[in-house]
């Protein structure tokens, strides 16, 4: 069973940066698409960001050009880089095994908080 641990969240103020780190466990990890999702208070869950075992990248547009998510295999790490924040990105963000815009192959980790003031 595949265990997702992300860190990195934080308060910043608007206009300033973060960058997320998702630890993942499992031997399919470098084969696997990965992807960063986030879920604001009372909302549902959405997909931010997804990254190809070979390193193809997509984003949502309401966080292209602002965030960059990378990964390194050697290490079964995930990064999502936050710049420009604004406190619409305001959520808890998770990684996870990708599987569409709407879903997510994995069980789902704690997450990791980001609040951004204006």
């Amino acid at each position: 069973q595949v265990q997702l641990a992300e860190s990195g969240g934080g308060l910043v103020q608007a206009g300033g940066s973060l960058r997320l780190s998702c630890a993942a466990s499992g031997s399919i990890f470098g084969i696997s698409a990965m992807g960063w999702y986030r879920q604001a208070a009372g909302k549902q869950r959405e997909w931010v960001a997804v990254i190809t075992s070979g390193g193809s990248t997509n984003y949502a547009d309401s966080v292209k050009g602002r965030f960059t998510i990378s990964r390194d295999n050697a290490k079964n790490m995930v990064y999502l880089q936050m710049n420009s924040l604004k406190p619409e990105d305001t959520a808890v963000y998770y990684c996870n095994y990708y599987g569409g815009t709407t879903w997510a192959r994995g069980n789902w980790g704690q997450g990791t908080q980001v609040t951004v003031s204006s």
